[in-house]
């Protein structure tokens, strides 16, 4: 008799945000309506220039390729240069993805990890680092420092910098010792850079930056997303770049694999890739709506703690998480409780900047009251 079959999703915790259902009936519920601040996702419209480069070839019927247009890799790499000051990397070393989140939750597989393998992750981290883990049946280290590791060698590293959720930012020289000690190691180090673009105190700088790594991306990948500044969420837009033997390697089971981007979202990413200015248009709107906020939530007497950067602001009112859920329910703002992000952010809940003008407004204006 067949044994039953083990469930894959049995490896999984429960989805964050169905565990939150009650609230935003709580807050929707509000006179003024919901203010949903629990997800990051763009509300603002894709610009037309990416618009036409998707429709331009819209009517191309043929399979796309795994690696991508050359036009695009190109772009991709003029943009990390122009924008981050990222320089040296070979267009070969450029493969498009289906949004990243696809490529962190699969990345330990990609990479053949499995019972035997340590993946480092960010104490308070995005859930897909850990679920990518879990997929690939890898054993998992929440740790910020090189030092919690002791004398393991782990095969993966995360990094994530500007943080999803905290907004904080690692400087170089945190930086260069993870990338000293994985390569003592030998470990790969993963940094998801989406929030590269948002940061609003200080600066960040990539893991293939020169002043990190000296130019050597022998080991390394960098993860970048259009979700952000160019609003191409719907699109399933991004690409990792770094190490070009490490890309070649994923390039390789992803053809096997048929995971490729779309022809039309390749052509749309490579306008969003050649142009700026949309993308600081962007980070404007976010400027503004993370001021208001911010000025609300002082005056109600929160913490905002880190929030140097990104798309969030990590907020505390120095109680349970799931206590300043219903805090903020009753004002019909819905928020993202911290225990999402792992056992050390208990205290605080995430903000997220992405909503209209008008529904930040009103969120700052219920929290004056």
């Amino acid at each position: 008799m067949r044994s039953e079959r083990v469930r894959v999703s049995g490896r999984l915790p429960d989805f964050p945000w169905d565990t939150i259902v009650s609230a935003r009936e709580r807050a929707a519920a509000h006179p003024g309506g919901l203010v949903d601040l629990s997800v990051g996702t763009p509300v603002d419209p894709v610009d037309p220039l990416i618009r036409v480069a998707l429709d331009s070839v819209s009517a191309v019927p043929g399979y796309p390729t795994t690696h991508g247009t050359p036009e695009l890799r190109a772009a991709a790499v003029a943009a990390l240069a122009r924008r981050y000051g990222v320089a040296g990397i070979d267009p070969a070393a450029v493969l498009p993805v289906i949004g990243t989140k696809e490529l962190i939750a699969g990345l330990p597989r990609l990479l053949g990890l499995g019972p035997s393998d340590l993946v480092v992750i960010p104490e308070v981290a995005y859930p897909t680092y850990e679920v990518g883990a879990l997929l690939a049946g890898a054993r998992i280290l929440r740790a910020d420092g090189v030092t919690r590791s002791g004398p393991e060698s782990p095969a993966l590293i995360y990094l994530n910098s500007p943080s999803n959720p905290t907004g904080r930012v690692l400087g170089v020289d945190h930086l260069r010792k993870v990338v000293a000690f994985a390569r003592e190691r030998g470990a790969i180090v993963a940094s998801d850079e989406c929030y590269l673009g948002l940061t609003w105190e200080g600066s960040a700088v990539s893991l293939l930056h020169p002043e990190v790594c000296d130019g050597d991306h022998t080991g390394l990948l960098a993860i970048h997303s259009l979700s952000k500044t160019s609003n191409l969420a719907s699109y399933r837009a991004g690409f990792v770049t770094g190490d070009q033997a490490l890309v070649a390697e994923l390039l390789e089971v992803r053809k096997h694999s048929g995971m490729m981007v779309p022809f039309p979202i390749q052509a749309a990413m490579t306008a969003a890739l050649s142009a700026d200015e949309h993308e600081s248009r962007q980070r404007e709107r976010y400027r503004a709506r993370r001021e208001i906020l911010r000025k609300a939530l002082a005056g109600a007497g929160l913490r905002i703690d880190h929030s140097e950067a990104g798309l969030y602001l990590w907020v505390t009112r120095g109680e349970p998480c799931r206590d300043t859920l219903d805090w903020f329910a009753e004002r019909g703002i819905l928020v993202a409780p911290g225990d999402f992000y792992g056992p050390n952010s208990g205290e605080h809940v995430r903000l997220a900047l992405t909503a209209t003008d008008e529904r930040i407004a009103a969120a700052a204006e219920r929290l004056h009251g």
